[in-house]
């Protein structure tokens, strides 16, 4: 009985293990569209019974999924009253320079918005709207490689940069919770800071602009970067939409002294929104939103959970373990291994999933590498930030959803980062930690 209960289990990994293969292959590849591969993550998970209904569905129920689904109603909402295209054209006498500022101008903008406003998802939907109406002033029409490469500014300077400031995104919260359950370790603020934003901020966002301007040259008009004719007095919608937003932004900020959780704030951001009289939107314009990408989202955290549910993820990470060479005494070629095995696990579970893998096992890792716990434990933000394949981070394809970026585009910038973060960031992350005296 216990030997069948064995077998059964290995087969339920095996099929697990299957599953995940295709569906990041083809979330990565394409070769069918996003929606049509959670459908098939929901039809096989159910019909192999690889984890009770409350799990293959839990993406539904997550916080995630809300936010992203209230993004959507809020960012159509700006686009739509005519809010963004204000905004955007009070920022393009600042922004009216050359090609490479206005993308270096929004890298800093999504990093700067990181240290007062909690979410990725809310921080893409307030962002988007904007940056396309700044696109359509400087003359960067649907379609041009510029657009493009603005969209994805916001895309991925969202998630990667702000995963130096620490309660900033999911990972880095699955992270410090995950560490203080298992073994008591409190993270600080400031410290935190310090350890990562010079360099896993600084420098990545420094790449992340010359990759940019590299892979998706333009040119902005110099006829449409004058900004100069007078705009119309605010609409009732635009002042309603305006005060709904400062509303939902004072909340974001100030949740450690509410603790309503950023999602919740943002659906009830939504629902006014489309509520009559008070709202800006007929509830006719939720058809408008495009739920592909809420499914595929909610796959993805579901595809997680399993992985995590069945003993898949422990697995992958004990057999990684197993043949990483960690040598105490050698720190510069252990931290670059414990970066390599993050990056390794936000492959496979999504840079969301991966702290929680990850911190499971830094004792082990601790013991093996002989450095100190909070060292291992801090070294995997450098891994789970560096992102191979947009579908390792919801926020770049939420970003490109919104944007109408093609995942070709997406995936290119993303490798060509990841490789970059990983070749460039890594070494000099290791040299910052040692000036800081984490390393002899």
């Amino acid at each position: 009985m216990q030997a069948a209960s064995i077998l059964a289990g290995d087969s339920t990994v095996l099929v697990t293990g299957f599953l995940l293969v295709v569906c990041m292959g083809l979330w990565a590849s394409g070769i069918v569209a996003e929606v049509v591969t959670a459908m098939l993550f929901f039809a096989a998970a159910m019909l192999f019974k690889l984890a009770p209904a409350t799990t293959v569905f839990s993406g539904f129920s997550s916080s995630a999924f809300w936010l992203v689904l209230s993004g959507m109603v809020v960012g159509l909402a700006i686009t739509r009253t005519g809010l963004g295209t204000r905004l955007a054209r009070s920022l393009a006498g600042r922004l009216s320079g050359s090609y490479t500022g206005f993308i270096a101008a929004i890298v800093t903008l999504a990093f700067a918005l990181a240290f007062v406003m909690p979410s990725n998802l809310g921080r893409i939907a307030l962002l988007i709207p904007v940056v396309l109406a700044l696109c359509d002033t400087f003359g960067l029409e649907p379609g041009r490689p510029g657009r493009h490469g603005a969209v994805l500014a916001v895309g991925l300077a969202t998630p990667l940069l702000s995963a130096a400031i620490l309660p900033a995104n999911v990972p880095n919260l699955v992270m410090a919770g995950t560490a203080e359950t298992l073994y008591g370790l409190h993270l600080a603020y400031l410290p935190y800071l310090l350890l990562h934003a010079p360099v896993l901020a600084g420098v990545k966002g420094i790449i992340l602009v010359a990759a940019i301007v590299r892979l998706f040259p333009d040119r902005m008009s110099p006829a449409a970067t004058d900004a100069s004719e007078s705009m119309p007095p605010f609409s009732p919608q635009e002042r309603r939409l305006t005060v709904i937003l400062a509303l939902t932004l004072a909340f974001w900020v100030t949740d450690s002294l509410h603790h309503i959780a950023p999602a919740w704030v943002g659906l009830t951001a939504a629902v006014i929104c489309l509520l009559p009289r008070i709202g800006v939107l007929p509830a006719e314009a939720f058809g408008a939103v495009n739920l592909r990408t809420c499914f595929y989202v909610a796959a993805l955290l579901g595809l997680v959970a399993i992985v995590n549910e069945t003993g898949l993820g422990a697995r992958l990470g004990h057999a990684l373990l197993a043949v990483a060479p960690l040598e105490p005494g050698a720190s510069a070629q252990n931290f670059g291994v414990l970066t390599i095995i993050a990056s390794v696990f936000a492959v496979f579970v999504t840079a969301n999933g991966a702290p929680a893998l990850y911190t499971a096992l830094a004792g082990e890792m601790s013991r093996a590498s002989g450095l100190d716990l909070a060292s291992v434990v801090m070294i995997q933000v450098v891994g789970y930030s560096t992102l191979f394949l947009p579908y390792q981070a919801p926020p770049i394809v939420m970003a490109m959803d919104l944007g109408r970026v093609p995942l070709r585009s997406a995936t290119i910038l993303t490798l060509v980062t990841g490789l970059a973060s990983l070749l460039v960031v890594t070494p000099l992350d290791y040299l910052w930690w040692r000036v800081l005296g984490h390393f002899p």
